[in-house]
């Protein structure tokens, strides 16, 4: 197992809309570069079962990536697992929101793990990820935001 990232920031937007912004995983382009592509495989509004295929450029490579909804408690916690076999996962993700005065506190996690020789690149992945972890953070506030 390699690890956890994440960060927390405060959002200038209603935890609803915060909320629904997030749970809508269509919007992930809008703050993550890595995000090349990605639509809901599942019938119905979001909610625990749901399913979002992506496509992913991390380090040069494309892959395909599969998550499932695990948890989703309106307004204020998404859980997610990734369904697909790559040589690095996430096992468990999520999104912990909270009011902040007239904002909404995010915070956000994913726990990497490796597979295979996954294993070995897993560490480098997390030390990647906890370094922008932040600018995740501060890419999904303009998101919010700008929505």
């Amino acid at each position: 197992m390699a690890g956890r990232f994440g960060a927390t920031i405060v959002i200038k937007r209603p935890i609803d809309d915060v909320f629904a912004f997030l749970s809508d995983g269509e919007n992930d382009p809008k703050f993550s570069s890595r995000v090349i592509e990605i639509a809901k495989t599942t019938d119905g509004p979001p909610g625990v079962g749901t399913v979002y295929a992506s496509t992913v450029k991390d380090a040069g490579m494309t892959t395909q990536r599969e998550f499932k909804l695990t948890e989703f408690e309106a307004p204020t916690k998404i859980r997610w697992t990734e369904l697909s076999k790559n040589l690095v996962v996430a096992t468990d993700g999520g999104y912990d929101l909270a009011p902040a005065g007239d904002g909404t506190e995010l915070t956000f996690f994913n726990e990497l793990e490796g597979h295979g020789i996954g294993v070995l690149l897993a560490p480098l992945a997390l030390r990647s990820a906890r370094k922008g972890a932040q600018a995740f953070a501060e890419a999904i506030k303009a998101a919010v935001e700008a929505a």
